[in-house]
């Protein structure tokens, strides 16, 4: 089990309770109502820490190196899931797996980033961060989920697209806004869940939905805290502060009325109950579905669009008095 920095002192809670489990397997003494205490004692703990949990907190969480990503949901919700490659252009980007996959009896075309479960799966996937070639597959899917009728399913978690020179040149911005055209008119329902980290274009590229949902412990901004660190305290030191600064928590979000709901984890977060937040998310995938599918295309389109206008505060000023009056 890794602990967070701030979750510290159920380390040594746990630490206790390993040695009692010690002892009673070893059949020296009945340890059964020591451990039942200790566990009540763990579980209120945690329930202490993570009623006051800071901005920078939940960023922590949202990149738990046993936090489930995208091919975990797929195997664990789906009954059968068959992956597609390539974007016909170029080539096949790991970072962004795609497919049809069985949810109980419906086709669904499930989209996601997924990042490495050790190093060297990680940098197989970039880390989960997309070059174009990822974009461009998961429109490729996309439209071929219109053409079939069957509705999308995005999982977003990625630190933000992929930044080096070699994705620009191939067209990096392109291929993200020409996602965000398309996904506006698509004639099928979209769903977005925010699994983890939702960073910039990188999530928005298979982010623009019918409705976007984020779990508790995920964050979606324009901008990582250490990047917005960097650039307005030139140093990585004051990732805190911007992390607070940014609002990017899902409370925020939907205060913000960017995302339309939040998913609860269990508590500690999703990684100390993959199988568990599964189970939620494909439960709230399926009751979504069946409120979009029904829907006229051209009224959820009409929706959708109208959803994007609405989004954001302004207010016109009065027009400037006309000079020498």
């Amino acid at each position: 089990m890794i602990f967070m920095d701030f979750e510290k002192p159920l380390e040594a809670l746990y630490e206790q309770l390993e040695k009692l489990k010690d002892v009673g397997e070893k059949g020296e003494l009945d340890m059964t109502g020591m451990m039942r205490e200790l566990e009540k004692k763990i579980e209120t703990r945690r329930k202490e820490i993570f009623a006051t949990l800071t901005g920078w907190q939940k960023v922590q969480l949202s990149r738990h190196p046993e936090r489930p990503y995208t091919l975990f949901y797929l195997t664990t919700m789906c009954q059968k899931f068959v992956e597609l490659h390539g974007d016909r252009y170029a080539g096949d980007d790991h970072a962004i797996v795609g497919g049809l996959a069985n949810l109980d009896g419906q086709t669904v075309m499930m989209i996601g980033h997924q990042k490495g479960v050790n190093t060297k799966m990680r940098q197989y996937r970039n880390f989960g961060m997309a070059n174009p070639e990822g974009y461009r597959k998961a429109l490729r899917l996309m439209k071929m989920a219109e053409r079939f009728g069957f509705p999308v399913v995005t999982l977003i978690d990625t630190p933000g697209a992929f930044p080096g020179l070699e994705a620009e040149q191939r067209g990096q911005a392109e291929a993200i806004a020409r996602n965000l055209f398309e996904m506006a008119q698509l004639r099928v329902p979209i769903l977005c869940y925010i699994i983890g980290e939702g960073a910039s274009g990188g999530a928005l590229g298979i982010g623009l939905g019918d409705r976007v949902f984020m779990l508790e412990y995920t964050w979606y901004s324009v901008i990582s805290p250490e990047s917005c660190s960097s650039i307005l305290w030139h140093s990585w030191d004051y990732k805190e502060q911007a992390a607070e600064a940014l609002k990017l928590d899902a409370d925020n979000m939907l205060s913000f009325r960017l995302i339309d709901d939040i998913l609860k984890e269990p508590l500690g977060g999703a990684h100390n109950a993959p199988e568990t937040m599964a189970q939620t998310l494909k439960a709230h995938i399926k009751k979504e579905l069946a409120i979009l599918m029904p829907m006229d295309p051209e009224e959820r389109i009409t929706a959708r669009i109208q959803k994007y206008s609405d989004m954001g505060n302004y207010r016109e000023l009065p027009a400037a008095p006309a000079s020498g009056k």
